[in-house]
């Protein structure tokens, strides 16, 4: 049974890292000493929930849990540097840290090192999440132990929950663009005046015209989508802002 370990310290040991293209170890003291740490362990760097759910879940939020206390998020996972460093890549989450815990001595010494052979993966880590402060564990988030890889617990929503549940969330916006229209440019000044970021979906190929009238019911462009509201193009951002 994998156990819940509020109260005690992280393990003490060093993941052997890529820094600058030069190897250095890091050191739980380095990683979690003095500071409130959110850590999210999971199976594996590019499996489909690592990549598609739970990394982009604790990026999204990431401002909202510093502005709530915690200094820094890390992904851990048992794989080497080389790979989690694609893998950051890969994902553009450049608010989490990735951190290499290629042996699993680190999740090993959480005892969340489970036998993952039948899907080749050899030994991993359980999905779990965990708020640390100055190396001591103030709370965790075990997923259930049952067949498969279940996601329930372990989320970003969950652990802001437990932080702050009246913390405000960040708005989700999304425009559809094209290279060099004047409209898209002032749009997008806008949203970064009220410092909100977006998803910029630039029309092309894969996202044509078509498209852009069978999800927004227009043919012009920017479309502005905040919270899942279709806003409009420029002049109706403008005054969904002025109201």
């Amino acid at each position: 049974m994998l156990q819940n370990k509020e109260g005690q310290t992280v393990p003490n040991v060093s993941f052997r890292a890529r820094v600058n293209n030069e190897w250095k170890d890091i050191s739980t003291d380095e990683l979690f000493g003095g500071k409130t740490v959110i850590v999210f362990s999971l199976p594996g760097a590019f499996t489909p929930t690592c990549s598609s759910t739970h990394v982009p879940g604790y990026n999204e939020l990431a401002d909202v849990f510093k502005a709530n206390g915690v200094d820094e998020i890390i992904c851990v996972s048992v794989n080497d540097t080389f790979v989690m460093d694609a893998w950051a890549k890969d994902q553009k989450a450049d608010k989490i840290t990735f951190i290499p815990d290629g042996n699993g001595d680190f999740s090993a010494g959480m005892g969340m090192l489970v036998d993952k052979q039948d899907l080749g993966f050899g030994q991993r880590s359980w999905r779990y999440s965990m708020l640390v402060k100055d190396k001591t564990i103030d709370k965790m988030f075990i997923e259930p132990e049952k067949p498969g890889d279940p996601f329930e617990v372990s989320d970003a929503e969950t652990m802001l929950q437990h932080i702050n549940p009246s913390a405000v969330k960040p708005k989700m916006v999304s425009l559809f663009t094209k290279v060099g229209c004047p409209f898209c440019a002032k749009a997008k000044a806008l949203l970064q005046e009220k410092g909100l970021e977006y998803e910029e979906i630039v029309l092309a190929d894969a996202v044509s015209t078509r498209s852009l009238q069978a999800i927004t019911g227009k043919i012009t462009v920017p479309q502005v989508f905040i919270d899942g509201q279709h806003i409009g193009g420029s002049e109706d951002l403008a005054a969904y802002f002025a109201s």
